[in-house]
Order: C-alpha cells, then structure tokens, then sequence
C-alpha cells in the first residue's frame, strides 16, 4: 500500500468517524433542545396556570373590596340621613313653630298635677315658660332648664326629679320608631 492510499483510508476512517460523532452529536443537541422545549412548556404551562389563579383570586378580592366600600357608603350616607331627620326633628320641637305646643304642654301638666307630685317644684324649659306660668298647676315654678321644651318636676330637696322634657319623650318615640323612619327614608 502506499502512503497515499494509506492516507486516503486514514482521513475516510477519521471522517467516517467525524461524521459518527457529529450525527451522535446532533442527535444529542437535539435530544438536549427537545428536552429544554419541553421542560420550558412545561414551566410555561406552570406559570401562566399560577397566573391565572393569582388574577383570578386578586379579581374576586376586588370585587369584594369594591362591593364592601359601596355597602360602607351607603350606611354611611343613610347614617348622615338619618342623623340630618333627626336634628330637624329636634329643631322642629325645639322651636316655637310647633303646632299643638300649647295644648301639649297644657296636657302634660294636667297628667303631672297629681296628689304624688304635690308640692314639687316646676323647672321649665324656657320657650315654655309663658304657657306653663299660666296652666294653673299646683307647682311653684323653679329655674329654667335646658331642653327643647316641656319641663322638670323637682322635690324641694332636689332628691327628686321627674323628667317630662319633650328631649326624653322625644329620644323614647324617636328609638321606637327608628327602624319606620329608615324604611321611609330609604324604599
């Protein structure tokens, strides 16, 4: 054999096995690229499933969050509301504009008269003083007091007050009447 022929059979065994390694190269990259797609799917398929869960629990708060600031709102504005009827009613007795006052006062003091209340002391709230100054009660008028009107019976002591302010029967009939008047103001 000559050196050429030797050579020729040398560079064929050795690209022969060039190509081997190359082929089992290929076929390794492209095992390794395969493998890199499908672990990447995979990781993808992962993070966007986790997304969607995040996204879909962070709407539901939202929502939520949104539906809980609109229900606060709305308690609050019915709050106002009702607080807002509540000192135009006070206003309304509190002034001399009511009507029916004269006969109110003329009532209460006729109820009070009584042979338990005798000698007691009638401290007026002070629009109301000219009518109960002229009721013709038993009572030596006391003092005025404060209060939208009506009036305080007291024992010559102090030991005992009897309360028939038009505050505290209107602070009874307004607490009795509280779940009327909401369903009036807000149908």
């Amino acid at each position: 054999m000559s050196l050429e022929n030797l050579a020729e059979k040398i560079a064929s065994a050795a690209k022969s096995e060039a190509d081997e390694v190359i082929k089992a190269a290929n076929e390794q990259a492209s095992e390794i690229i395969n493998s890199a797609k499908s672990e990447a799917s995979v990781m993808e398929n992962n993070s966007t499933e986790k997304v969607n869960k995040e996204v879909s629990q962070l709407a539901v708060e939202v929502v939520a969050s949104a539906k809980q600031a609109n229900q606060k709102r709305v308690l609050i504005a019915k709050r106002d509301e009702l607080d807002s009827t509540w000192k135009s009613v006070q206003e309304l007795v509190g002034s001399g504009k009511l009507s029916g006052r004269k006969t109110l006062l003329e009532s209460i003091v006729k109820d009070a008269d009584n042979s338990e209340n005798k000698g007691m002391i009638l401290r007026p709230v002070a629009i109301d003083r000219g009518v109960l100054s002229k009721s013709g009660s038993s009572f030596k008028l006391g003092n005025d007091i404060e209060g939208l009107g009506g009036f305080i019976l007291e024992s010559k002591d102090g030991t005992i007050s009897l309360d028939y302010r038009f505050d505290s029967r209107l602070d009874s009939c307004w607490n009795d009447n509280i779940k009327n008047v909401s369903e009036i103001l807000f149908k």
